[in-house]
């Protein structure tokens, strides 16, 4: 199969890419140097050119653009995000639950898949938490709390958090199964949607799984019960990689 994969300069995409070759398949990204995807008369032409049997849409771009690229590929994975849901009502978050994102980014992710959902008849979506990986750049939940502890000595917690998160691999070992075998709809990845751990939990067990030296400092600053239930894709729980 030859796919292709938008955001390969991202966080999660170039893992996605790495599971699809290791699985014999054919991986192109998206050049937007040499093809400006707001010149569609050429990124048309180009995209024909390619003859690719799915694209999996995970780069940031304008909502017109996931519209535009689900119409040309009927096999068509877009990545959204657990951030079309606002803090209240709490969650758990279920694939039939209203969005209701206040912030930009939710809101732009769910302009987006709008914009897929009326381009193609039969997209896949799906929507994930906070990835975590032991050396990707980006928004990554490890690097993230390294960044934490270095600036401020500690790592600030929420014990009344209870995030959607999972491990790259994982998460993109699901996106793969979708493209390969696709189930059009909304599908929830979240590792963390049985478990339950609260977020302070999540980086004491990221701290003894990798050795680090974090002093967490648990707290109630941000409630929220964040995990994406329903729909019928599963991931790997937190328990099967991490130990509290």
């Amino acid at each position: 199969m030859r796919i292709l994969i938008t955001g390969l300069n991202g966080t999660l995409a170039p893992r996605l890419a790495e599971a699809a070759r290791a699985a014999g398949h054919d991986v192109i990204g998206w050049d937007r140097a040499a093809v400006n995807p707001d010149d569609e008369k050429l990124a048309a032409a180009w995209l024909s050119a390619q003859s690719v049997d799915a694209i999996a849409h995970l780069g940031m771009a304008s909502a017109r653009f996931a519209g535009w690229l689900a119409s040309r590929c009927p096999n068509f994975l877009f990545t959204s995000t657990v951030m079309v849901f606002d803090h209240e009502p709490d969650g758990p978050h279920d694939v039939a639950d209203a969005r209701n994102a206040k912030d930009n980014y939710g809101r732009y992710k769910a302009e987006c898949e709008d914009a897929v959902l009326l381009a193609n008849e039969r997209p896949v979506i799906a929507r994930i938490g906070w990835q975590i990986d032991a050396t990707r750049p980006g928004n990554n939940m490890l690097m993230t709390l390294d960044e934490w502890q270095k600036r401020d000595g500690h790592v600030a917690a929420s014990r009344a958090w209870t995030p959607a998160c999972s491990f790259m691999t994982d998460t993109a070992a699901a996106l793969l199964a979708l493209i390969e075998r696709p189930l059009p709809g909304v599908h929830h990845l979240d590792s963390n949607s049985e478990d339950g751990w609260r977020f302070d939990e999540v980086a004491r067990a990221l701290a003894i799984e990798f050795g680090r030296d974090w002093q967490v400092q648990a707290n109630d600053g941000y409630r929220h019960d964040q995990r994406l239930v329903g729909g019928p894709s599963r991931l790997p729980p937190l328990s099967k990689r991490l130990a509290r």
